[in-house]
């Protein structure tokens, strides 16, 4: 298949894509995140969240429905009809009028602090992988090294020269070189167990105190220098940040293409400590949020937390001195959380996607959990976030009546 032949599919796709972008919903969509995110009276907006790790999009969304044959094209074609996709579900995701091309950054092979984090994949279709740690000797901390930022201008000039050619008459191509240290590479959380080992790290705590604070405190000071050398390099812009749902709110600047330089005290950004979710308060405030504060206290605003369970946590955690959003999860207890953060925060409300969309498509218990949980956050700032949808039972159209239910369900029992 030529090039030709890619790059008329991908046009006509960006033309769908860009009548969604510029339709006025979408500035209606801006200012009711911004007005949100800046603690001001709104009713709780939806964000659906669909990507290409919900099982589902692999099958909607895999190469043989895609019409480019190109693999930087194909991409581009799978995002955008990915987020066409969203804005027929309902919800209060805002699609942006430019399309973006990420900078070829380094990932040292997989291996950002110079030791493997390596992973055996499940015998069975869709089974979990087997997780194998490579710092199983604290010796080998000296074979460690920092995830230093480096962004390989060739390769990346050449990537936005090639979509910039196809299809940058259409729409703005916006070049992302935000450093590899954000998310769960932030965290410490995530990559601390990939090397250590989940029921290892629980132990080092009781057995290895010492040697498990020098590491973390190694990460710690990694991650800082990887966000450094991006804000020293100008490499951080309004479109590398990244809080789980929509990048407005009325005290920081909106999100734009190619913004230029900023620094990271304009920027959200998002950590959590999953690994930890069984772990103490006390020794969660000890062994990860005291090493993760150095890190988001750089930022303007912090969204914490993403699948564990906060319920305990909720006192530590103010100790976070730009916190905006905390994440309460299916495992966390709705409306003990919401009695904790009253309305000092956000609740990123995420009701249990079992429940909601995943199993059986039940209008009664939807409504009734819904209803349940919004009422015990009534007076509360509070968002809700349907992420980890595994599988839809292919009827992709659960997504758009769930939402339909969601917003009659909040215009019930919001005030």
């Amino acid at each position: 298949m030529s090039d030709k032949h890619d790059i008329q599919a991908l046009r006509e796709t960006v033309k769908r894509y860009l009548e969604v972008a510029y339709d006025p919903i979408q500035e209606e969509r801006r200012r009711l995140w911004s007005a949100h995110h800046a603690f001001k009276p709104t009713p709780p907006p939806i964000f659906v969240m669909v990507g290409m790790f919900n099982a589902f999009c692999k099958e909607m969304f895999g190469d043989a429905q895609m019409k480019c044959a190109d693999p930087l094209f194909r991409e581009h074609e799978r995002w955008l009809k990915m987020r066409l996709f969203v804005s027929e579900i309902g919800d209060d995701q805002i699609i942006e009028p430019w399309l973006t091309q990420g900078a070829a950054i380094e990932t040292y092979g997989g291996r950002p602090w110079g030791l493997a984090q390596d992973f055996e994949p499940s015998a069975m279709e869709g089974g979990a992988m087997k997780m194998h740690s490579s710092l199983d000797d604290w010796s080998l901390m000296n074979q460690m090294h920092f995830p230093h930022h480096c962004v390989d201008e060739n390769l990346t000039r050449a990537a936005v020269e090639k979509i910039g050619d196809a299809v940058g008459d259409l729409i703005p191509i916006d070049v992302n070189r935000g450093p590899l240290c954000q998310g769960t590479r932030m965290d410490i959380s995530t990559d601390l167990a990939q090397l250590r080992g989940l029921e290892t790290i629980m132990t080092d705590m009781y057995e290895y105190p010492d040697e498990l604070h020098k590491l973390l405190a190694y990460m710690r000071d990694g991650i800082l220098a990887n966000h450094r050398e991006a804000e020293d390099a100008g490499h951080w812009t309004l479109t590398s940040q990244i809080n789980q749902t929509e990048l407005y709110s009325d005290d920081l600047e909106r999100p734009k293409p190619n913004s230029g330089p900023r620094r990271r005290r304009d920027l959200w950004a998002c950590c959590m400590a999953q690994e930890l979710t069984l772990v103490s308060p006390e020794f969660h405030d000890i062994f990860m949020l005291q090493y993760q504060i150095p890190i988001m206290k750089e930022f303007g605003a912090i969204s914490y937390g993403c699948c564990e369970n906060l319920t305990e946590k909720i006192d530590i955690l103010r100790q976070i001195p730009n916190l905006r959003i905390i994440a309460v999860t299916p495992s966390a207890d709705p409306k003990r959380c919401a009695e904790q953060i009253g309305s000092d925060y956000i609740i990123s409300y995420r009701p249990n996607p079992t429940d909601m969309i995943c199993g059986e498509f039940n209008e009664d218990r939807i409504r009734r959990i819904l209803r349940r949980d919004l009422a015990a956050m009534r007076g509360g700032h509070v968002q809700i976030n349907l992420k980890d949808i595994e599988t839809v039972e292919r009827d992709p159209d659960r997504l758009r009546r769930w939402t339909r239910i969601a917003r009659e369900v909040i215009d019930e029992v919001w005030e």
